[in-house]
């Protein structure tokens, strides 16, 4: 029976390449001719030569092809899909199946790190989420796209000095998550060495020190500020932050501001948009004189209940095509009327939309 596999040369021969082409040289020939030592010595030169180049130029391939998926390579291993198709109901042989992480790997998360709409979405919520619970469930290359992607967003952080304090709340809950799955690396938990992970432990621990010591520029500007405002304005200015830890900050910065956000209709205002009557009857809290106190009121739900999830563009689903698309970005539809079969996806629904 011949000799299969990937060497191509039969045992104990060698082909070198001469310049008459590509002779078979065996070590038989070496003992019976003592004539051609010098020309053997030379050709096994040849041979070892071109031997390391052979090796040298697969190497450098196998490392291209490695980079191409490692985390410290130049160019990560994104896909950019504005819409995939999503079934519940189908198979890994049937067209159209799909996970959470291949879903994660081909939507365009990458360009919606840039968009200021989107941002809030991806890494305010939806890296959250994963970050939390669903980390084990993406395959290997999610994962490192998560992290790669994850990288990005510190990065434009660094640079516009913006969004800082959810993204550090981001990378503390997933240094947690990490802290309890990395103990479980024996059971299949996370995809990798652990040496790898806890490198990118590591990673998230530099990217916190680097945010703790971020500086913020402030505009020179010798126009109008927030403070030359009418009170009435300030208030009316207020009304659309969203967050009450953001109505704290800004009532530190001066103490005519304090005195503004502590005005008890800006936090009924907040606890009646993030929480609903029924949530917020069970929380009362009066003060001494009969008061509702809507600031504690407000601290006091956000610990028992979600808040109120809020995007300036999300994920859309259209029920009919089982397509997910960016809003903006529109896709084959072939229903009569488009927009009663879309409907906006937050990021639990996002990923609930892969739990078959």
């Amino acid at each position: 029976m011949p000799f299969l596999g990937q060497d191509w040369r039969s045992p104990g021969q060698s082909w070198v390449k001469t310049e008459e082409g590509w002779k078979n040289y065996s070590l038989d020939d070496k003992n019976s001719n003592d004539s051609d030592v010098s020309y053997c010595k030379t050709e096994d030169e040849c041979f070892q030569e071109n031997l390391r180049l052979s090796v040298t130029y697969d190497m450098a391939a196998k490392k291209r092809r490695k980079d191409c998926m490692n985390n410290n390579a130049k160019i990560p291993y994104f896909h950019k899909e504005k819409w995939i198709y999503v079934h519940k109901g189908s198979t890994k042989e049937r067209h159209g199946y799909c996970t959470l992480g291949e879903a994660f790997n081909r939507l365009d998360f990458c360009s919606a790190i840039k968009d200021n709409r989107r941002f809030n979405y991806v890494d305010g919520w939806l890296l959250e989420l994963i970050a939390k619970s669903q980390l084990p469930s993406l395959s290997g290359v999610a994962q490192k796209n998560y992290m790669n992607i994850l990288e990005r967003v510190v990065q434009k952080v660094l640079g516009d000095q913006q969004n800082v304090r959810p993204i550090k709340e981001l990378l503390q809950t997933l240094y947690v998550s990490l802290c309890g799955l990395v103990q479980d690396m024996g059971k299949s938990v996370l995809v990798g060495n652990i040496n790898c992970w806890v490198h990118r432990m590591e990673n998230i621990l530099q990217w916190q020190q680097q945010l703790d010591h971020i500086q913020i520029n402030r505009p020179v500007s010798k126009g109008m500020t927030l403070t030359d405002l009418p009170a009435s304005l300030q208030l009316n200015i207020m009304e659309r932050l969203s967050d009450g830890r953001d109505l704290v900050s800004l009532g530190q910065v001066t103490p005519d501001l304090g005195q503004l956000t502590e005005d008890r209709l800006l936090w009924k205002r907040l606890c009646q948009y993030h929480f609903t009557d029924r949530q917020i009857r069970k929380r009362l809290m009066v003060s001494d004189k009969g008061q509702l106190e809507w600031k504690k009121m407000y601290f006091k739900l956000c610990r028992c209940y979600p808040v109120r999830e809020q995007y300036s563009e999300t994920l859309q689903f259209c029920t009919h095509c089982h397509i997910l698309f960016w809003k903006d970005t529109n896709h084959p539809c072939t229903a009569n009327n488009t927009e009663s079969c879309c409907k906006p996806v937050s990021p639990q629904g996002f990923i609930n939309l892969f739990k078959f």
